[in-house]
């Protein structure tokens, strides 16, 4: 069958709206990367969400976009009516009505396309000379004598710093190196009082801020001239300038970037609350750990109090201890002369059954010969020996007539 229009769509799938709608919002998100586009806002609506929906338009033509809260947050000004805008974003598709429309990134008035080119430009000028190498930082004192601000004298980033220093720390004295902040030829001004606090070398650190504004408000602070005067100071530099989300070349060229103005003060000053309660804290540690020590040794002191004695009660002890002593000899003396007496007794007793002398009272007699061996056996004495006959009382001599 040859290929006809009708043929064609008879083979084409039918699509529902839903399909169609989904299609055509990924080809428009894979066709159109990030970009900006200009106009003026009408129709703005800012919903309860926190989301903002309005429309871009020109002349001739107008588009509808979206910015998310989670985007406009970020904007440190307030979009109204009829405000020429450029916008940072992406084209998509509300698929729920099928309206083309832009989700918008980022936004800022028109014209600061050409401000944020030169602040990229000089910012990469800058860093390629090394003026905003890390190595180049000093660290801020902890504990500063004198502290400098430059900044406007009647600017309220001025009172905002003074407050927080007294509350801070307000035994720190204060120099302020007045100047415009905004204005035609203000830069060079800045420079001026910045030089002026280095060269004078009076303070051990030195606070350059400014309160919030827009971007062409806080332009001064992008100018090489005052880039260049921090870079060169003597004196450490913190740079406070804008809000949070605001960023300058001061604050690449400073020491310390801080977020606000009272930022500032609090990175210069130390705290003297928190000071004070680590003194407190530390002296409290240090009475525990001295009454600790103390316990301790007063504990060793009794102990070895109680192995001390004085002469006097070394004399008594050894006084008693002799009086022991004695007492256990006499015991030991009495015991052992007792032993003593009962063997003497058991030996006299002994003696006297073995006295010879005991014997021959009981009637007998002990026959001698003459060289004084005693007669045991007749067999011992021949006829005509003589012997000695001793009896109890006296003795007498004989002669051995017969034997047998």
């Amino acid at each position: 069958m040859a290929d006809t229009p009708q043929a064609n769509l008879q083979a084409t799938r039918v699509l529902s709206v839903s399909e169609l709608n989904r299609m055509a919002r990924d080809i428009l998100e894979r066709s159109f990367p990030l970009f900006w586009v200009s106009g003026e806002i009408s129709n703005m609506t800012r919903a309860a969400s926190g989301h903002w929906y309005f429309s871009l338009k020109d002349s001739s033509a107008q588009v509808r976009c979206v910015m998310f809260r989670g985007r406009n947050s970020y904007l440190n000004w307030l979009p109204k009516e009829g405000d020429k805008v450029e916008a940072r974003a992406t084209v998509t598709l509300y698929e729920a009505r099928g309206d083309f429309q832009l989700t918008v990134e980022f936004l800022q008035r028109a014209g600061l396309g050409a401000l944020f080119e030169a602040f990229e430009k000089l910012k990469q000028k800058l860093q390629a000379e090394g003026l905003f190498d890390e190595t180049r930082k000093r660290p801020i004192p902890a504990f500063p004598r004198q502290i400098g601000i430059v900044t406007s004298a009647d600017a309220a980033a001025l009172h905002d710093v003074l407050t927080t220093l007294r509350r801070r720390m307000p035994g720190i004295p204060v120099i302020i190196y007045p100047t415009p902040v905004q204005g035609k030829g203000a830069a060079k001004l800045i420079a001026d009082a910045i030089e002026t606090a280095s060269r004078h070398a009076e303070c051990d650190v030195l606070i350059v801020c400014r309160g919030g504004g827009s971007i062409e408000d806080l332009w001064q602070f992008n100018e090489e001239i005052i880039a260049r005067a921090i870079a060169d100071c003597s004196i450490p530099v913190i740079s406070g300038v804008g809000h949070e989300t605001d960023f300058t070349i001061a604050d690449f060229a400073a020491d310390r970037r801080a977020p606000t103005p009272t930022a500032a003060a609090e990175m210069a000053s130390p705290n003297r609350e928190a000071l004070l309660n680590t003194l407190l804290q530390q002296q409290q540690s240090l009475q525990r750990s001295m009454a600790y020590k103390l316990n301790r040794r007063a504990q060793q002191l009794d102990f070895l109090a109680r192995r001390l004695l004085s002469p006097a009660q070394h004399i008594t002890h050894k006084q008693e201890q002799l009086a022991q002593t004695g007492v256990h000899l006499q015991n030991a003396m009495r015991q052992l002369l007792g032993r003593q007496q009962e063997k003497l007794l058991r030996l006299s007793l002994n003696l006297q059954h073995l006295n010879p002398h005991a014997v021959l009272k009981r009637g007998y007699a002990l026959v001698q010969k003459k060289d004084g061996a005693v007669v045991q056996n007749s067999s011992q004495l021949n006829a005509g020996d003589l012997v000695d006959i001793r009896f109890a009382e006296g003795m007498v001599e004989a002669k051995i007539n017969k034997t047998g």
